[in-house]
């Protein structure tokens, strides 16, 4: 069952909250503690990302969340460890970000069938090659994960209309080129880019990369789109290492207040 998109449609309000952390940051202990306040501050679902030592997508505040990781010890083991002890005290569905070297070196299948097992039900890779999608794809159709592709401002016509196709309920816009990060403006020429999408499927939307204001969801929630995605702004907040859980708190209520009042 594709549990993530199903979320996304059932919503009582227009468009769902996504908050992204990177697991191991600033520690162990305060990503379950994180993954919890997100859950309980109004996150619809979260997105939690495995650190890698080479983040090509990332921006400098989650490549310094991702090196802080590792260094504190956090890896695949270690993730999954955490994930089987929050599991069934988290309501909001979980999506794994990971990099595609990380599967390849546990094994594909392996990778899978191990974060199916402790409840992920979301899968973002953002450097998988869309000709090798149809594999994963597959497995992650048996085990109830819905792989989650990506299309850019850059993407052509044809890879636009092969993601539409092979996505399984949900599709990610990324808003910018280049790599995340906290921007001052999100360009409103997405809002045509999206109508185009929206004109090919009736699947699921969520757009990232950049958003980390209040006032950017609410240029957002004008646009026809299911779902928000914010990393940069909640792990630059969880960095801190006195107030962070206090801060996301605050930023995930205040964002999800956006959301309501412009539903």
């Amino acid at each position: 069952m594709a549990i993530v998109s199903s979320t996304l449609s059932k919503l009582q309000y227009r468009c769902g909250l996504i908050p992204f952390i990177t697991a191991g940051t600033p520690d162990i202990e305060s990503t379950v503690k994180a993954l919890r306040v997100l859950d309980t501050s109004g996150a619809d679902l979260i997105e939690i990302g495995l650190p890698y030592s080479d983040p090509l997508a990332d921006g400098p505040v989650i490549q310094e969340a991702s090196k802080q990781a590792l260094r504190q010890g956090m890896n695949f083991d270690v993730l999954i460890e955490l994930l089987e002890n929050v599991r069934g005290t988290i309501s909001a569905p979980l999506i794994l970000f990971t990099y595609y070297n990380p599967i390849l070196v546990r094994g594909t299948h392996s990778f899978l069938e191990t974060i199916a097992n402790v409840g992920i039900k979301g899968l973002i890779i953002p450097d998988l090659p869309l000709e090798e999608a149809d594999y994963i794809l597959d497995i992650c159709s048996s085990l109830s994960i819905e792989l989650i592709l990506l299309i850019t401002p850059t993407s052509s016509i044809s890879r636009i209309e092969n993601i539409v196709r092979k996505s399984q309920g949900l599709i990610y816009i990324v808003s910018s080129t280049g790599v995340t990060g906290m921007r001052d403006i999100i360009n409103n020429k997405m809002e045509n880019f999206i109508a185009n999408i929206r004109s090919k499927t009736d699947k699921q939307l969520i757009i990232g990369f950049g958003i980390s204001q209040t006032k950017h969801v609410e240029q957002i929630m004008k646009w026809d789109i299911d779902g928000i995605v914010i990393g940069s702004a909640f792990v630059n907040r969880l960095l801190d290492i006195n107030n962070g859980l206090s801060k996301v708190e605050d930023f995930c209520l205040s964002i999800k207040h956006v959301i309501q009042q412009n539903s």
